[in-house]
């Protein structure tokens, strides 16, 4: 009944209405949205709808998740995934999207089931599907990762956990929120641990901020450099696709298995397990780097290797190198940062 149900769903409208040849304009572009401060997120009332839903379409168990992902001024995008959530069911085949739209008070989707048009409200934190004469009812959740406040072994070196480790880095500054100071990489030029690295363990904490009204690399980018050479991207992914240059991607290089990006203003997690590139005493390339990557718990990057460094990163070398946290013009925010080297 599921294969069934994600099959009828189509998308009914589009979200951006495209000009044509009877002369309508394009729409305006959208003034630009950054905040990363919960209690002024808050206030947009498209902050509680926007995040992920699941239920059940059938007595079967049959489970539903829908991410519903926010694109300003009341208006939504909506992916139907069959089996649940990314990283939680989904098969990580079958897509299937709809809209939805802030009116009056209510926030309705409308979709194409079959051959008869169906709604859908969401309300109260629920994602109620009207199917004829059934209501299938999806619950918001907000998923945390299981590593999430993972304390740092004895080995450790912090990188940062409190007020004052803005210290270790170059160019570090901290951004103060109503819920804490945190590590920034808003107006630096980019942030570089003092420390660096040969193969290590790393654990790395951020929080994208809330910026519904922007699109692709303009929506909360940054990015995770390993040696200064290596970019896992840092983005508002959510409900994309996966791919390369979107969260957890090795830009250029590598997308990830799935796409875990959690919605913004949620705390995510890396877990970066490293082995650098070896060089023969000539300096020539023997062996690529490699790396095992989680994102939020869950593998995204099984042992990849890096045939070069990504754009933007120090040439390929025997040397260690630091941890580098890209600014790219947004307010994205880290916390508990740690490294255990491997010798």
């Amino acid at each position: 009944m599921v294969r069934t149900f994600f099959t009828g769903l189509v998308l009914a409208s589009s979200l951006l209405s495209s000009f044509n040849a009877q002369g309508k304009q394009p729409p305006k572009k959208k003034e630009r949205i950054a905040l990363a401060d919960p209690s002024d997120v808050a206030k947009d009332p498209d902050f509680a709808i926007q995040g992920e839903y699941v239920g059940e379409v059938s007595s079967a168990g049959d489970k539903i998740g829908v991410q519903v992902i926010a694109r300003g001024d009341g208006q939504f995008l909506i992916k139907g995934l069959m089996g649940g959530l990314p990283g939680a069911g989904w098969n990580g085949k079958d897509v299937l999207t709809g809209t939805a739209e802030r009116k009056d008070g209510k926030v309705v989707a409308r979709m194409k089931f079959g051959a008869e048009m169906s709604t859908a409200t969401i309300v109260d934190g629920k994602f109620i599907l009207n199917l004829g004469n059934q209501a299938v009812s999806l619950a918001r959740i907000e998923r945390k990762s299981n590593t999430l406040g993972l304390k740092p072994p004895e080995n450790a070196i912090v990188l940062f956990g409190k007020e004052g480790d803005e210290s270790n880095w170059i160019n570090g500054k901290l951004m103060e929120l109503s819920d804490g100071k945190f590590l920034t990489v808003s107006k630096t030029g980019s942030i570089r641990s003092k420390e660096k690295f040969g193969a290590f363990r790393a654990h790395i904490e951020f929080r994208l901020p809330w910026m519904p009204n922007s699109l692709g690399q303009g929506r909360a980018n940054s990015g995770v450099y390993l040696q200064d050479r290596y970019e896992c991207q840092v983005l508002d992914s959510f409900g994309l696709s996966g791919e390369n240059n979107e969260c957890g991607g090795i830009y250029t290089q590598h997308k990830p298995l799935v796409n875990m990006c959690l919605p913004p203003m949620a705390w995510q997690t890396y877990d970066i397990e490293f082995t650098p590139a070896e060089f023969d005493s000539a300096g020539k390339k023997t062996k690529n780097a490699r790396a095992t990557i989680y994102h939020n718990g869950v593998k995204i990057h099984d042992n990849v290797e890096f045939p070069k460094e990504c754009p933007g990163g120090q040439k390929e070398a025997a040397t260690p190198g630091p941890l580098q946290f890209q600014d790219h013009g947004d307010p994205v925010i880290y916390r508990n940062v740690w490294v255990v080297p491997v010798r």
